[in-house]
């Protein structure tokens, strides 16, 4: 099997940390000669539904098939790239690995997941859209399966959009960006922000919603190399925040340091009118918004290229180092069967890919903004860097620190973009060579 530069990314130290902390995916493999094949299914499912949900699927597809068990170990989104890492060089990787398609080139590349290709039954080939496909396809390969998906949507306090009088976009007939600059500009107040912008990662956000303007900053050429160019596409989405914080004043200041949940407390006490965040929120809004508190999910502005922005979907990949492939394969099309789909989207609060699934009419009720997210579904593109080997030494070294600075006023469009090109195209050189 072929080794990639992970190798050297983790101490022998830390291996024998992590390893001795559990995160050991092949207690199976070594079942006795006659007994069921025995898989191991790593998840970093969090939300108690999701939790509950993938459980209650392992425990079904047991009970339906004593020759293939399945083993399910809990992780966590915060060390799931590190845990993988370390079960991948110390030869102990789950069997089923449960994870995100940004998380999965330098894995892919690097020899440690298998090619999905020869494995996978027409049926879900065929029922998930190319367009999620090309999320796990790296080089000539696809090692993963996209199966949920997460918009990042406008969520707005319904009352004080009504009594401004402020034409409430639609996914047919959204926001421009400029447009939501002077909306944002008129639901602003001594008392109140139009808009909270929790960019405390700024990166993703960026990216994803860059899309929507016509943005693209990775271009990959005809030698498969990519590099890193900053038009103008790239600019109306990090100049329209910007010059709501530090121009309009339309923006909270403070929100730039938060995460998504930090700023629920504001949005419920009327501190910001409108919040963009992650489709998945919609539930802490709503197991924990006061009694009478009135929400709606709207679509994020769009330009350009319309109600287009990137999505890093969940995905299921096999390690290539399973002596079970085939199987492991086998309990994946069950897991990612259309009711059982929409069980883990329902978990997850997010939209499947599987067409299928996404037409299911529980997912399209208007009850807690469901209806608003799947009708942009057919918008969701992968995300830029998805398949960029060095985006997580670019993002952390270089593009987090400069956007953090562009937001908060302290260098303007012609230093964040000298810093994320110039810079930038010197990280991934180093990883192409």
């Amino acid at each position: 099997m072929r080794r990639g530069p992970l190798a050297s990314a983790v101490s022998v130290a830390a291996a024998l940390t992590l390893l001795l902390a559990g995160c050991s995916g092949d207690a199976g493999r070594d079942a006795e000669p006659g007994g069921p094949v025995r898989l191991s299914f790593l998840s970093p499912a969090w939300q108690k539904e999701s939790v509950d949900a993938n459980k209650r699927l392992v425990r079904e597809w047991n009970a339906a098939h004593p020759d293939v068990q399945v083993d399910y170990q809990q992780g966590s989104w915060d060390t799931v790239h590190d845990q993988l890492l370390t079960s991948f060089e110390g030869g102990e990787a789950p069997d089923i690995i449960h994870d995100a398609s940004d998380d999965l080139a330098d894995f892919a590349y690097g020899g440690y997941l298998a090619d999905l290709r020869p494995l996978l039954p027409r049926r879900l080939t065929e029922d998930i859209p190319q367009r999620s496909w090309r999320s796990t396809a790296f080089g000539d390969g696809l090692y993963g399966v996209p199966f949920l998906q997460e918009p990042r949507v406008l969520i707005a306090n319904t009352r004080i959009l009504r009594a401004s009088g402020v034409r409430i976009p639609t996914p047919r007939r959204p926001w421009s960006w400029a447009e939501f600059r002077q909306v944002a500009a008129e639901l602003t107040t001594k008392e109140r922000y139009g808009v909270a912008w929790p960019l405390r990662e700024p990166v993703s956000v960026t990216l994803n919603l860059g899309l929507s303007a016509g943005g693209r900053l990775f271009h990959r050429g005809s030698d498969g190399r990519v590099t890193i160019r900053f038009g103008e596409g790239d600019q109306v989405m990090p100049e329209t925040v910007r010059d709501q914080v530090n121009e309009d004043r339309s923006a909270a200041r403070t929100a730039l340091g938060m995460g998504g949940s930090d700023t629920l407390p504001g949005f419920f006490g009327g501190r910001y009118a409108m919040v963009p965040l992650g489709f998945s929120y919609r539930q802490q809004v709503a197991e924990q918004a006061p009694e009478g508190f009135e929400w709606s999910v709207l679509p994020a502005p769009a330009g350009a290229g319309g109600l287009a922005q990137g999505v890093s979907p969940q995905t299921l990949s096999v390690a290539e180092d399973s002596p079970h492939k085939k199987e492991a394969v086998r309990f994946i099309d069950f897991l990612l069967r259309p009711p059982n789909v929409v069980r883990l989207a329902k978990g997850d609060w997010m939209l499947p890919t599987g067409t299928t699934a996404l037409a299911d009419p529980s997912l399209r009720t208007t009850e807690n903004g469901w209806a608003a997210g799947t009708a942009l579904a057919g918008a969701l593109r992968p995300a830029p860097a998805g398949s960029v080997r060095g985006y997580p030494e670019w993002k952390d070294k270089v593009a987090t620190p400069a956007l953090q600075e562009y937001y908060s006023g302290a260098i303007g469009t012609e230093e964040l973009k000298r810093r994320l090109v110039d810079s930038g195209n010197r990280v991934l050189a180093r990883y192409q060579r």
